[in-house]
């Protein structure tokens, strides 16, 4: 995959860090696309209960840490699966890493799954990618510069009819949810399958989030999620039009829980997780 055609599948401004990481999730998806298939629970290590590593996490990450260790010798990095992971001064930027975003999928044989790699700096996410290797669907997003999938601009769909909105939802396993009690995550669940088109629980919140910024999807929410996880799609849904909070409406500061929509949609779905007196 040469620089001329990484370049054409984003934004027509995109600076040339953003190159490097898109050319390197292009180059990692190879590794993970070709060696998808179901796992048994003896070729999978549970990092803890139901949280699953296969052996591609940690190829794939040691391929994006060896491209971001070349391309950016200074920089701190912080991966998921610490294959490389290294600290930096401050006010050096930190570059985020997620090798295989949906890895239950992944181990399962389910090819539903992304990878991210970010950039921060002074505290701010500056620049994303979000790869889906089955799809060959590179979503991109640089502060300031909009967000682009293949190329091509997109933007949140700003629905604000609720019966005609669809939105994606985490299914927690037993203690992920921490930012509010867990009745309340799931009533605003029920609240979803009672008003809306529907819910969809696609196993990836890396996805999911950027299906909010093309629009696939209008809303998103989950709970005991990283910045590994969200960062990039968090900045592709803001470059795209929409709105990404914490379940209180506050700031995102990486405690665990995100909530991603439109516009149009994001006040509705925050209601639904506001205390009941």
């Amino acid at each position: 995959m040469t620089s001329l055609s990484i370049s054409a599948r984003l934004s027509p401004t995109a600076s040339s860090r953003l190159v490097v990481l898109a050319e390197t999730a292009l180059k990692a998806g190879e590794t993970a696309r070709g060696s998808l298939r179901r796992r048994t629970s003896q070729e999978m290590l549970a990092k803890a209960p139901r949280d699953y590593q296969t052996e591609i996490d940690v190829a794939v990450e040691r391929i994006i840490v060896d491209e971001m260790t070349i391309a950016f010798p200074d920089y701190a990095i912080q991966g998921e699966e610490a294959v490389g992971n290294r600290t930096a001064a401050p006010e050096t930027p930190i570059i985020y890493i997620d090798p295989i975003d949906g890895t239950t999928n992944y181990a399962w044989g389910i090819p539903h799954f992304g990878m991210t790699i970010s950039i921060v700096e002074n505290g701010r996410l500056v620049m994303g990618v979000v790869y889906d290797a089955m799809q060959d669907e590179l979503f991109s997003a640089e502060i300031g510069g909009g967000a682009y999938l293949n190329g091509e601009r997109i933007r949140c769909a700003n629905v604000g009819d609720i019966e005609n909105v669809l939105v994606g939802a985490g299914l927690p396993i037993p203690g992920q949810v921490k930012a509010v009690a867990e009745d309340t995550y799931f009533d605003a669940i029920k609240r979803l399958m009672a008003n809306t088109a529907g819910v969809r629980r696609l196993g990836s919140a890396a996805l999911s989030i950027a299906y909010v910024a093309c629009g696939r999807l209008d809303g998103f929410f989950e709970d005991g999620l990283a910045i590994h996880d969200f960062g990039a799609s968090a900045l592709l849904v803001e470059e795209a039009g929409g709105i990404v909070t914490r379940f209180s409406g506050t700031e995102i500061d990486g405690r665990g829980d995100i909530l991603a929509a439109s516009k149009a949609l994001h006040p509705w779905l925050l209601e639904g997780f506001q205390s009941k007196a």
